[in-house]
C-alpha cells in the first residue's frame, strides 16, 4: 500500500453516482494532477480524505489504517486541505492567522518563524496583515488561504482550485513552490495547465464516465 490509498470509493447523492469503483494510490512526494469536468467528483474526493462525509462504498486509508470518525483528527494533523471556497472568515487577516493556529490539529506550527518569509514568496505585503479579510481581492483571498497551509508545517497537500484567481506568474510561482518541493506529498484539482506541466500523475476523472 502507499502513503495514501483509496480503494473502491463509490459515492452517490439522492440516486445519482458522483464516483464510482475510484481507486488511487498515492506515494510520499507523489505531485498529482485531478481534472474532469465540474461535478465529476473531484472535490468529493478530497473532502471524504479529511472526513467530510461518508461514501457509499469503499475504503481510504492512510500509512495503511481507514479513516473513520476514531482517527480523522490524526489525519487532518497530516494533512492540509484548501478548499476553492476562499470565503472562510470575518476579520482581519492577523486575527485569522491567530484563530486558525489555535486549533487542536495546528498547535505545533511555528507560525512567526516562517509568517514573512512565505508572505514575501506570496507577493504579499505586510500591510495585508491589518486589512480585513472580506475585503481583499479574490486573488489575495487565494494566497492567504494557501500561505496558511504552508505555515501549517504539513507535508501532504489537498489544493482545490488554489490558483483560479492567480495571474500567470503567480500560478506558476504556486505550482513551483508546492510541486518542486520533493518532501511534500501534493494533490491538486485544477483547470490551470501550469500543474499539468509539472505534475508526475495526471489523472482524467472523465475518461472514467461510461
Amino acid at each position: 500500500m502507499g502513503m495514501l490509498d483509496i480503494q473502491n470509493l463509490s459515492v452517490s447523492y439522492d440516486g445519482k453516482t458522483i464516483l464510482s469503483d475510484f481507486d488511487l494510490s498515492i506515494s510520499k512526494g507523489d505531485k498529482i494532477l485531478i481534472k474532469g469536468r465540474s461535478g465529476i467528483g473531484k472535490s468529493t474526493i478530497f473532502r471524504f480524505i479529511m472526513g467530510f462525509g461518508r461514501q457509499s462504498s469503499g475504503e481510504i486509508y492512510m500509512d495503511g489504517i481507514p479513516v473513520d470518525c476514531t482517527n480523522i483528527w490524526d489525519i487532518r494533523k497530516k494533512v492540509a486541505y484548501v478548499s476553492q471556497d476562499t470565503d472562510i472568515a470575518e476579520g482581519k487577516v492577523a486575527d485569522l492567522i491567530n484563530e486558525v493556529f489555535s486549533f487542536k490539529a495546528n498547535k505545533d506550527a511555528c507560525v512567526k518563524e516562517e509568517l514573512e518569509r512565505i508572505m514575501s514568496d506570496m507577493f504579499l505585503s505586510p500591510r495585508i496583515l491589518n486589512k480585513e479579510y472580506t475585503k481583499l481581492s479574490g486573488g489575495e483571498k487565494q494566497r492567504i488561504y494557501l500561505m496558511l497551509a504552508l505555515l501549517s508545517g504539513k507535508d501532504i497537500f489537498l489544493l482545490d482550485e488554489v490558483t483560479a484567481e492567480l495571474d500567470v506568474t503567480l500560478k506558476q510561482k504556486v505550482v513551483e513552490m508546492f510541486f518542486d518541493n520533493p518532501q511534500w506529498t501534493v494533490l491538486s484539482i485544477s483547470h490551470d495547465r501550469e500543474w499539468g506541466d509539472k505534475a508526475t500523475k495526471v489523472i482524467d476523472l472523465s475518461v472514467k464516465v461510461n
